[in-house]
C-alpha cells in the first residue's frame, strides 16, 4: 500500500537523510520534528540554494541607536529553510528633513547590519561563488538590498562606496520620492513618464558596478525604459499577478497599485527578467503557492521566483518615536509580517511550507528548486559576474 506523508516516521527520515550531510544536515533541520517532515521536503531543502529575494531585516538609522537589539537572524534562517536571503531596508518610511540625511539613514543602517552579521556569524555574498560556498557548508548567508536609491542624494558616485559596503541589489524606487528622483512610482501619480535622467544613470552605473536591478515599486513605463536601458536581468523581487487578489475585497482595492499585469511580467520575462511572489492577499499557505503557479503559468517557470516582503527578524521601532504608541512586545500576535509565521495555519518554517504546498499542487522538484532559487543564481551571477 502506498505511503502518505503522515506514514512517514523518525525511521524514515533519518534513512532518508543518511547520505545527505549527517550531523550537519540535522543541524539544520534541528527546529522541526523529525516524524513530521516529509523526506521528499528535505530533499529538495538540501538541493536548493533557496532564497528570500525580499526579506527586511530593522535596524536603527539613527547614529545615537546604534548597533540597535540583538536578533536571532541565524537561528531564523535555518528555521525557515532559507540559505540565503536579500537582506533589505529602506530610508524614507519617517520624513527627510534636510541634505544629508538620507545617506546618514544609510550608511547607519549598514553599520547596524554589520553588527547583526557579525553576531550571528554571517557573511554577506557578492556573487554566485559565494552563494554556493555557503550553501554547501550549511551556513546562512546575505545578499545586501536596500529598497529605493533615495541615499543617492543626486550623486551617482554614492553607488560605488555602497557597492564597496556591500550592497549587490539595488531597489531603484520606494513609496516616497527621492530628493532627486528616480523616476515614477506606482503608487504616485507619473512625472516622468517613466525613468528620469537620473534614474537612468544609475541603471547604468548599476550594470557597470555589478549590483542586481530590482524594479518593484516602479511604473510599468519606468519598468520598460530600465529593461530598454540594462545590459543585464533585472528582478521584479516582490509582487503578485493583479488577478489573484485574495478574499478582502478592500485590502485586494489597497493592493492593486502594487500588483503585476499578465502583460507587464510577460515584458519583463522576455528581456530574461524575474518575477517575485510575495505573500501579501494570501490568506492560506495554499493560497501563497496557488499565487507561485499563477505567475508560472503566465511567464513560464524560469522566471518566477519567492520575494516576501516579511520579515526573519523582530520589528524595530525607534525609542524616540511615537510615545503614545504602545510597545510592539505587548501587542497581540499578528500574523503575515514575520517569515516563519505569515499564516495562521503555518505548521512549519517558510520553505519547507512552500515546498509541500508547491507539491501538493503538482510542481515537480526540479521546477521547485527553480523558483526556490535556482533562477534567481542565475540572474544574480549575470548581474555580478566578472566583479568581486
Amino acid at each position: 500500500m502506498k505511503e502518505t506523508r503522515n506514514d512517514f516516521t523518525r525511521r524514515h527520515f533519518l534513512t532518508a537523510i543518511s547520505g545527505m550531510g549527517g550531523i550537519m544536515l540535522l543541524k539544520s533541520f534541528q527546529s522541526f520534528a523529525l516524524d513530521e517532515t516529509d523526506p521528499r521536503i528535505v530533499a529538495i531543502i538540501k538541493k536548493t540554494i533557496a532564497i528570500d529575494t525580499h526579506n527586511h531585516i530593522d535596524v536603527p538609522l539613527k547614529k545615537e541607536e546604534l548597533p540597535g537589539p540583538a536578533v536571532e537572524l541565524n537561528a531564523e534562517m535555518k528555521k525557515s529553510g532559507l540559505s540565503a536571503i536579500c537582506m533589505t531596508f529602506a530610508v524614507d518610511y519617517q520624513k527627510l528633513t534636510y541634505e544629508g540625511e538620507a545617506y546618514e539613514r544609510f550608511m547607519n543602517g549598514l553599520d547596524a547590519m554589520d553588527k547583526i552579521l557579525e553576531n550571528n556569524q554571517i557573511k554577506r555574498s557578492y556573487n554566485l561563488v559565494d552563494l554556493k560556498k555557503a550553501h554547501k557548508s550549511g551556513t546562512p548567508t546575505v545578499i545586501q538590498s536596500v529598497e529605493g536609491g533615495h541615499f543617492l542624494e543626486g550623486k551617482i558616485e554614492r553607488l560605488e562606496i555602497a557597492y564597496q559596503r556591500g550592497l549587490r541589489q539595488l531597489g531603484l524606487l520606494h513609496d516616497n520620492d527621492a530628493s532627486v528622483p528616480l523616476g515614477d512610482i506606482y503608487t504616485n501619480p507619473p512625472k516622468f513618464n517613466g525613468l528620469s535622467d537620473f534614474g537612468k544613470g544609475v541603471v547604468k552605473e548599476c550594470n557597470r558596478l555589478g549590483i542586481l536591478i530590482d524594479l518593484t515599486h516602479c511604473s510599468d513605463a519606468a519598468i520598460n525604459d530600465a529593461l530598454k536601458i540594462s545590459s543585464k536581468p533585472v528582478i521584479v523581487s516582490h509582487t503578485s499577478l493583479n488577478t489573484q487578489l485574495g478574499q478582502n475585497p478592500n485590502m485586494a482595492k489597497m493592493m492593486m497599485p502594487r500588483l503585476i499585469s499578465k502583460e507587464q511580467a510577460k515584458i519583463v520575462a522576455d528581456a530574461g527578467g524575474l518575477i517575485g511572489v510575495w505573500r501579501h492577499l494570501t490568506d492560506s499557505p495554499s493560497m501563497y503557492a496557488q499565487n507561485i503557479k499563477a505567475m508560472v503559468e503566465v511567464v513560464g517557470v524560469d522566471h518566477v521566483c519567492l520575494g516576501t516582503d516579511t520579515k526573519l527578524t523582530p520589528a524595530y521601532r525607534s525609542p524616540n518615536a511615537n510615545q503614545n504608541r504602545p510597545n510592539n512586545a505587548n501587542q497581540p500576535k499578528r500574523f503575515g509580517e514575520r517569515t516563519n509565521e505569515i499564516w495562521e495555519s503555518q505548521h512549519s518554517g517558510y520553505f519547507y511550507t512552500v515546498v509541500e504546498e508547491l507539491l501538493k499542487l503538482g510542481l515537480t522538484e526540479p521546477e521547485i528548486i527553480k523558483i526556490g532559487g535556482a533562477n534567481f543564481c542565475k540572474v544574480f551571477d549575470l548581474a555580478t559576474k566578472g566583479h568581486n
